[in-house]
């Protein structure tokens, strides 16, 4: 029997994900699932890139505002989510399209990763609190070297999650990897590192003008503490520390670009290890259309 096709779009921060799913859902009759982990949180729009009502088109987006930003989305909680809106769009005969840049998502619904079942642990986070952003890289780092490439290291929400796990199990859980219900065309998006830093500086400067120092502001006015703005990391850390007066607007500016510089480049050596991914021109849409049909029609 057929698998269902599923279409996943990856690539670096900036480098057009969203762009092209819009683009290839109008082609092929798609609707986007989100793999974007902090995407899922309500309020936090212009510092995610999340796509608005009208970049959405006509086109069904699915894990998108699903959880406030003071609880923690899991692992778990997307597998079962994207779960649930690839069989309702495989039931309704429309393409699902996986967008977004946490690759671990995406892993956990080919069957290439498991979420480990383990709730959140207040007690030992609060263990972890005397503890650096680079203390706890490398902790990650000595018990679990491959979940620690996956992490942006000054993301401390995810660092301490990943410790957490380990905490909790008492070793790092094996991973088992299994064969995927569905099959999968993974298109990585291919682009000049120069452009690439060219759209990180265009579209910083593009949430600035929107409003993201505002937002930001919003959010703690509605209850998000700092920690907690600080723990979701680059765009939000850096802003609240601009509001806090740590440091100055130029100074804020070129931190959150520098680190999303450093971010892409993770992410770049992170997907350089999957064979499978077949990487695109993103500029060339018709043979990347033509690939697709290619897929579809197998």
């Amino acid at each position: 029997m057929q698998k269902p096709k599923v279409l996943a779009i990856v690539g670096p921060t900036a480098s057009g994900k969203t762009s092209l799913s819009i683009k290839l859902a109008y082609e092929f009759n798609g609707e986007v699932i989100s793999a974007d982990s902090r995407q899922v949180y309500r309020g936090m729009d212009i510092g995610t890139g999340k796509i608005t009502t009208a970049e959405m088109g006509q086109v069904p987006h699915h894990i998108l505002d699903v959880a406030d930003p003071m609880d923690i989305y899991t692992g778990i909680d997307f597998k079962r989510d994207a779960g649930v809106a690839l069989h309702n769009i495989i039931q309704r005969e429309h393409l699902p399209i996986i967008a977004g840049g946490t690759f671990f998502y995406l892993e956990l619904l080919r069957g290439t990763m498991q979420a480990a079942p383990v709730a959140p642990n207040p007690a030992f986070r609060k263990t972890l609190e005397p503890y650096s952003n680079s203390e706890l890289m490398d902790m990650l780092r000595e018990k679990d070297a491959h979940r620690a490439d996956s992490i942006d290291p000054e993301n401390r929400r995810r660092l301490e999650r990943s410790l957490e796990i380990i905490h909790t199990l008492g070793e790092v859980p094996e991973v088992r990897v299994t064969e995927s219900e569905y099959d999968w065309l993974l298109l990585g998006i291919d682009i000049p590192k120069e452009t690439l830093h060219k759209n990180i500086n265009i579209r910083l400067e593009t949430r600035l003008e929107q409003g993201m120092i505002e937002e930001v502001q919003h959010l703690l006015d509605s209850g998000v503490t700092p920690k907690r703005l600080d723990d979701f990391g680059l765009e939000y850390r850096y802003i609240l520390k601009y509001l806090q007066q740590e440091v100055s607007y130029p100074e804020m500016c070129e931190q959150i670009e520098t680190k999303s510089r450093q971010f892409a480049k993770r992410q770049l050596t992170w997907l350089k290890r999957y064979p499978e991914i077949e990487w695109v021109d993103p500029t060339n849409l018709e043979e990347i259309c033509a690939r697709t049909k290619t897929f579809l029609a197998q």
